[in-house]
């Protein structure tokens, strides 16, 4: 094959020319640290570079975003369950000193104040937040789980199912002495009232002061008892007013609207047991006090404060025709509300507890039960106290054996008082036990979440560390190879630049 001047020149040329484009490359390596500058250049790297990039993406939100989101939240809420627990210790407490049989005046005065100042606390930690989203509210995380203030016009209808594993024995108490304010309301003794006791099984509703109430009494198997009778009352006065004695039938079911309390005869108290019943009840609430829970988070319920724009909550799960679906158990399902972070590749974590399962309705209930109690024995021990001061004054000193006889019933009434007292506290030790057990419950349950979140992050960490390698690998270079490869091909660039000078000179006159 006959070579000629300008196929040499031409092809050397080329050969600078690659050898430039090829420290060009090099150049731009070694001033981005890339393999590659464009797609073209390496398809394959291309590729694998998006797919590196789109994984390590994902992984840095689940590691930057998500799990510390979650983390913020799961703490949030550990905060609200111990100091929750803390006021439900010191309620404890209280109960533990009002069982003392020797309490003084200044005793019960200190009680008292104790849990007024408690019963002002007992939910305010569940209208916790994180981040300006309340943390116990379930998908309303704009809203809080309390009435943050009275709302007198504010109305609910609830609905409210209790079960027969609620019903407690209770004590009511007949009579008052009403301290006499003349030698004459002194002298007719026939007005002193007499103490008794009975004892009855009874239900709460979640609220007091309701209106507008029905109830009925479902078996465990779908039956509706038929044989009781219900009667309702605004008022424990008005219920004593219809029966002096406070017996009851024994298919006798009494309501009290002021006291939310649905008491049982004897006989419908144990068809209630024996037959696992529940009990449907049915009322309006017309006006909140400032601290107490909302309906919509425990209840079905409707709003209808505005009678013309009724808003309807769903606290249980339907069936086609309406009716609450019940679980094996025979417990209402109810509509779970979980807010869940996806903190990894196809694994969520719900971060959430919901208000029912950490605030039991009745702590309220009970706490005002005892704040009663106490005023209640503060109140008899007061007109025992003024009866004997009456004794001492000159002008009953004509009548010293009826105001004796004021004293005994007063002070029966005290002493019935106290002994309501020691029984309600006693019985409240337990009680409170019970609500910081559930309140145990919820804090493992977060504590477990935050230890599944906790080894989560770790495995991320690692993963995140993985991915970077793999995406160095893939789409960067060490300086110093390209350095090298860089010196290599700038001396074969500059030999080809050499050898070009030498065969430019040279022509075929050079050899005539």
């Amino acid at each position: 094959m006959r070579i000629t001047n300008n196929m040499m020149i031409n092809n050397t040329s080329a050969n600078i020319n690659g050898n430039k484009i090829n420290v060009n490359a090099l150049n731009l390596q070694m001033s981005s640290q890339k393999k590659i500058q464009r797609p073209s250049e390496n398809p394959v790297v291309a590729i694998r570079a998006l797919r590196l990039r789109s994984t390590l993406s994902q992984i840095n939100q689940f590691y930057e975003k998500n799990i510390p989101d979650a983390q913020a939240w799961l703490e949030s809420t550990e905060t609200a369950l111990k100091n929750m627990n803390k006021i439900l210790t010191d309620v404890k407490t209280e109960c533990v000193n009002g069982t003392n049989s020797y309490l003084t005046e200044k005793d019960r005065e200190t009680i008292l104040k104790n849990l007024k100042a408690l019963k002002d606390q007992i939910y305010s930690e569940g209208n916790a937040d994180n981040a300006g989203r309340t943390v116990f509210t379930g998908y309303k995380t704009n809203s809080q789980l309390t009435f943050m203030e009275d709302e007198a016009k504010t109305s609910y209808t609830i609905k409210q199912n209790i079960s027969y594993k609620e019903m407690e024995e209770y004590s009511y108490y007949l009579g008052s002495v009403e301290v006499p304010s003349s030698v004459a309301e002194v002298k007719n003794t026939s007005n002193i009232s007499d103490i008794v006791k009975y004892d009855y099984d009874r239900v709460r509703l979640a609220y007091d002061d309701v209106s507008k109430i029905e109830g009925s009494i479902v078996y465990k198997d779908g039956t509706v008892e038929g044989g009781c009778t219900w009667e309702y009352f605004d008022s424990e006065e008005d219920w004593e007013a219809a029966y002096p004695d406070k017996k009851m039938q024994g298919y006798q079911v009494v309501v009290i609207r002021d006291k939310g309390d649905v008491i049982f005869g004897d006989k419908i108290a144990d068809l209630v047991k024996s037959n696992q019943a529940t009990i449907q009840m049915e009322y309006t609430k017309t006006g909140f006090a400032k601290g107490e829970l909302r309906p919509e988070y425990y209840y079905d319920c409707q709003d209808i404060t505005d009678p013309a724009k009724p808003v309807t909550y769903d606290k249980y799960q339907k069936d086609q025709n309406g009716n609450c679906i019940v679980d094996e158990n025979g417990n209402y399902k109810k509509i779970y509300e979980d807010l869940n972070y996806m903190v990894s590749l196809n694994q969520t974590l719900t971060v959430n507890i919901q208000a029912d399962e950490v605030f039991d309705m009745s702590i309220y209930q009970d706490v005002n039960e005892l704040i009663d109690t106490v005023q209640n024995a503060i109140n008899a021990h007061e007109k025992v106290d003024r009866l004997k001061e009456m004794k001492n004054e000159a002008k009953y000193a004509d009548c010293q054996e009826e105001v004796q006889k004021w004293i005994d019933g007063a002070q029966k009434e005290a002493d019935y008082a106290d002994s309501r007292l020691t029984e309600l506290f006693s019985a409240g030790i337990g009680k409170f036990d019970k609500y910081m057990e559930k309140l145990n419950v919820a804090y493992t349950e977060i504590g477990a979440r935050g230890d599944q979140l906790e080894m989560t992050e770790s495995r991320i960490s690692n993963l995140q560390l993985t991915q970077e390698e793999l995406k160095s690998c893939n789409e960067d270079r060490e300086l110093s190879d390209i350095i090298i490869d860089y010196t290599a091909a700038f001396n074969a660039y500059q030999a080809s630049l050499l050898s070009a000078s030498k065969i430019e000179k040279q022509t075929l006159l050079d050899y005539i």
